[in-house]
């Protein structure tokens, strides 16, 4: 585990943006330690402890991009048409034993390869053969055409996936194509979460009229798991403050992260605050975001520890913009960069300069044919069908003041966020 001090998310300021709480977060979690080979097959997701570079080519060898003939470029016609014998014929997986000599061409097809002596390739369909089986070409084609050169799509030695990327699909595939049976990758940053109150119990147990089923725990849960993170679940605690705090130095002593939502506010209710004050280090972070504050972070025995709000929509935002970064800083992870889309605004709304806004929208085709995003009808944090019903959400920036219809605002996909 990575051994934080306690004053490691100590600020100077009594107010931040969210672009400096995400670098400070970045600065100053350093990753987990330990590392392990995994194979193929399970690398996607997984994110490079180092550096991999190419043991070989790729291509290996220069070979065919179309179905054609194979010729010399000094033996090309340099006007008119010119007759050539059918030397021989290369399937992909088959190499030539012979040099091409001139007035000879080669039957060759898609990633076969190129004979010695060759260098340029007819496609087949700008070709014909005549009536006793030799191929004529005609003049213009350009010498080196539709030959895919050793090394074109990468080089000896080069770095093809750099350290603390997040692999996916296409990272393995080229892994795969280089020969690799396995990548070393960081271990799995180890978060426990839990969730309190003695107003919640879990889905499927008995409900009081006064209760509530728990969500937030288990959209956090999930959160993380798409992170690569492995979850502990710790269940639902009660309003105990000595039982919170026993709860909060176990599991730090096994996990790089506690997690939780609610609690960690200033009232008196707010038994987790108190927990983590009494085992640890904990400082409010009041971050310019609407929704989401306040967060918590802290420190018990160099385990980090992240406090979100209580209300659903609160917490989304402030794990896909404040915990996501410092998981993946935990993680090792270089973290992929956040690009919003313009679109057209559908809707009108007002807010205070100062402050990151995230509004919730669907988006749609205009009768115009534009893209624009509609805003969800209703206002609240606890609202989890606003996060059901939408795609995403509009990103405010702290300079903005409002949204006109027809305005172009910045649009980030749930896809991009978690």
């Amino acid at each position: 585990m990575a051994q934080l001090s306690d004053d490691c998310f100590a600020f100077g300021g009594p107010m931040q943006t969210v672009d400096d709480t995400v670098a400070l977060i970045a600065a100053r979690l350093p990753a987990v330690e330990g590392c392990e080979t995994v194979a193929l097959d399970s690398a996607d997701g997984r994110v490079l402890a180092e550096d991999l570079a190419a043991p070989f080519p790729l291509p290996p060898f220069t070979n065919s991009a179309v179905d054609g003939y194979a010729l010399a470029g000094a033996d090309l016609p340099a006007e008119g048409e010119a007759t050539y014998r059918i030397a021989e014929r290369l399937q992909a997986g088959m190499a030539s034993a012979r040099t091409l000599g001139a007035g000879e061409t080669v039957r060759i097809f898609t990633g076969a390869p190129m004979p010695e002596g060759a260098d340029t390739v007819f496609m087949q369909e700008d070709v014909r053969v005549a009536d006793d089986g030799r191929v004529v070409f005609p003049a213009g084609l350009k010498r080196g055409a539709n030959v895919r050169p050793a090394g074109e799509d990468v080089a000896t030695g080069s770095v093809v996936l750099p350290v603390g990327r997040i692999l996916r699909p296409q990272d393995v595939a080229l892994a795969a194509a280089l020969g690799l049976t396995g990548i070393v990758v960081r271990r799995r940053v180890r978060v426990a979460v839990f969730s309190t109150g003695n107003e919640i119990v879990a889905p499927g147990a008995p409900r009081g009229p006064a209760q509530l089923f728990d969500s937030n725990r288990f959209m956090l849960g999930a959160m993380l798991r798409r992170l690569g993170c492995t979850v502990t679940d710790l269940g639902i605690l009660a309003d105990d403050q000595a039982r919170i705090a026993e709860v909060l130095r176990e599991a730090a002593a096994g996990h790089d992260l506690i997690l939780t939502s609610g609690g960690v506010s200033t009232g008196e209710a707010d038994h987790v605050k108190a927990s983590v004050e009494s085992v640890g280090t904990l400082v409010f972070w009041r971050v310019a975001i609407k929704p989401g504050r306040p967060v918590a972070m802290g420190v018990i025995d160099g385990t980090a520890f992240i406090g979100l709000p209580g209300n659903p929509v609160a917490g989304f935002v402030t794990f896909a913009r404040i915990a996501r970064p410092a998981i993946l800083a935990l993680a090792g992870a270089r973290a992929p960069a956040l690009v919003a889309t313009p679109l057209r605004a559908a809707f009108a709304y007002r807010k205070k300069a100062g402050r990151r806004e995230y509004v919730r929208v669907t988006i749609r085709r205009a009768e115009d044919g534009s893209v624009e995003a509609v805003k969800f009808p209703r206002e609240g944090a606890g609202l989890l069908s606003s996060l059901v019903e939408t795609d995403g959400l509009v990103e405010l920036r702290e300079d903005s003041v409002g949204v006109t219809p027809g305005d172009t605002v910045e649009f980030l996909p749930y896809s991009s966020l978690l």
